[in-house]
């Protein structure tokens, strides 16, 4: 049969999957509605910078050139470097720019089939079953519309762009009744950097959100008017953001990213000594995120502007939360050039915003939204099938279930790659894409849909564990070795990849440590 299979997106993810698949003998068509490779990182600001140091977030395979010299690049650092990785390994041919996906349906067995399986597929396997996907594409500069017919399709369309966040408010106090100009971060991010220096000078501008575009917007716009026109921010939970330099950030992977830390954690599917292990070394679990709190109080003046994070250090660890301080953001705030309110909620009003508390509006020009993305109805959206779209909709009190945080249960011969977070997402996206690899190439048989469903859950469980209100987030950092050792595994791998018992305990894992993975022989 024929194994046709169409790449979604050729951001990092895309370009890994499709790599991979290209090193196992396939032919992947990879639709890009951009005209040029990198994803996300076609959309920053002018400021922004990498978020992992570049030793931990380069691809296993293919290292950073040696004029790169900053501990964490530039984004046009970044994107140069992915661009060469895709030049490198001769991914351009199989990529069509300028080409955007309006929607993928599924055609050849019936819902009623679909639904009546107990292996995926039908099998178990990537091409067992009769049907077939129908993705329609549009050509951005012709406007023409195509459909291109697919055995399996890879979504690696990133969860945070395209579909923006935008708070509710009710008619009387949402953006209508404010006289200035209202936009998200994406729209600053998607404009010429010129233009958007022009936007932001000798304007009173208000920023809301906690994050770290947030906090790289506030920066860029107290370094572009000063103390004459402050830049506000309303933020409402804070989170927990380390310097980029200093004893923290050089130790963390010690902290967090090594085997014996994640001893600390209780595990999906991990056994009785494991879980007795976890439970005795707790209170060194909860000693380590305490100090990190300890140290960031101490080194910040978090107290001063009201800006200690409620929840743990650990919490946002676990749930991907964690992001690199500009250098002079506590600069401009002392210097008056940040300033920074703490609420709840906000509303407009004619001249700006009103924060809980204050009768006195927020004067404003201009307000920036850095509120986040609609990663799961960006997700939805592309499916033509309601009943697919369902099996997409996640809730105040679940996520999305997919196993291996890869395959969902229910929606065959496709995959997801990039929707569930790791901590430094591209070495989290490679090992996922050589684990693709070899299950497409026939290497791996899944479970029953079944047993899918309850391995997903079990993560579930995990997140809301550790990530407490952000597991929706579906990030696996506090427990990536324990992740990888199932992927590695179900590729037939040694999931210990270090040499000595030292190392492979106490060294932190990262992307070389997973290199070849696909190289492996069933």
């Amino acid at each position: 049969m024929e194994r046709r299979v169409v790449i979604i997106g050729a951001g990092i993810s895309g370009l890994l999957a499709c790599k991979y698949l290209v090193e196992k003998g396939f032919d992947p068509v990879v639709f890009e509605a951009n005209d040029r490779v990198g994803g996300l990182w076609n959309h920053t600001i002018r400021s922004t910078k990498l978020q992992n140091t570049k030793r931990s977030y380069r691809f296993s395979d293919f290292d950073w050139p040696a004029s790169v010299q900053d501990k964490f690049p530039s984004h046009t650092e970044v994107l140069d470097y992915v661009e060469s990785y895709a030049q490198h390994f001769n991914l351009y041919p199989c990529i069509k720019f300028r080409s955007r996906v309006t929607g993928i349906d599924y055609v050849g067995e019936s819902f009623e089939e679909v639904q009546a399986w107990d292996l995926w597929g039908g099998t178990g396997m990537a091409f067992g079953s009769k049907g077939k996907w129908h993705v329609t594409v549009l050509d951005t500069e012709t406007n023409a519309t195509e459909v291109h017919q697919a055995e399996f399709v890879v979504l690696c369309i990133g969860r945070f762009s395209g579909l923006p966040n935008i708070p509710e408010l009710p008619p009387n106090h949402c953006s209508e009744v404010f006289d200035g100009k209202v936009m998200h971060s994406m729209e600053y991010s998607d404009m010429e950097k010129s233009a958007a220096a022009e936007l932001i000078k000798g304007k009173r501008i208000t920023i809301v959100g906690s994050q770290k575009s947030a906090v790289d917007l506030a920066v860029e716009c107290a370094e572009a008017n000063g103390v004459r026109y402050p830049c506000v921010m309303i933020q409402r939970n804070p989170h927990w953001l380390v310097p980029g330099k200093g004893f923290l950030i050089s130790h963390l992977g010690h902290f967090y990213f090594n085997r014996f830390a994640e001893l600390l954690l209780h595990k999906p599917g991990q056994n009785f000594l494991y879980r007795f292990l976890a439970t005795v070394l707790s209170p060194l679990r909860w000693g380590i995120s305490k100090f990190s709190e300890i140290y960031l109080q101490w080194k910040l003046p978090l107290k001063k502007y009201g800006l200690v994070p409620r929840q743990s250090f650990l919490e946002d660890v676990s749930s991907c939360q964690i992001g690199v301080l500009p250098d002079k953001f506590y600069d401009e705030v002392e210097e008056g050039s940040i300033l920074i309110k703490r609420s709840q909620s906000f509303r407009f009003c004619k001249e700006g915003l009103i924060v809980d508390g204050e009768d006195k509006p927020i004067s404003s020009d201009l307000v920036i939204l850095a509120t986040g993305y609609k990663g799961d109805q960006k997700l939805k959206n592309i499916f033509r099938s309601s009943v697919f779209q369902k099996y997409l909709v996640s809730s105040p009190t679940s996520t999305i279930p997919i196993y291996r945080q890869v395959i969902h249960p229910r929606i065959p011969q496709l995959a997801v790659v990039g929707y569930a977070e790791g901590f430094a997402n591209l070495p989290t996206s490679e090992i996922r894409c050589q684990w693709l690899a070899h299950f497409l190439d026939g290497n791996i048989k899944l479970p029953s849909i079944g047993a899918m469903e309850k391995d997903a859950t079990r993560w579930e469980i995990h997140m809301k564990q550790y990530g407490g209100r952000n597991f929706w987030r579906s990030c696996i950092g506090t427990s990536n070795i324990w992740y990888n050792d199932q992927l590695c595994k179900d590729m037939n791998c040694n999931p210990r990849r270090k040499k000595g018992f030292l190392a492979e305990w106490f060294q932190p894992y990262g992307p070389t440590d997973y290199a070849g993975l696909t190289d492996q022989k069933h």
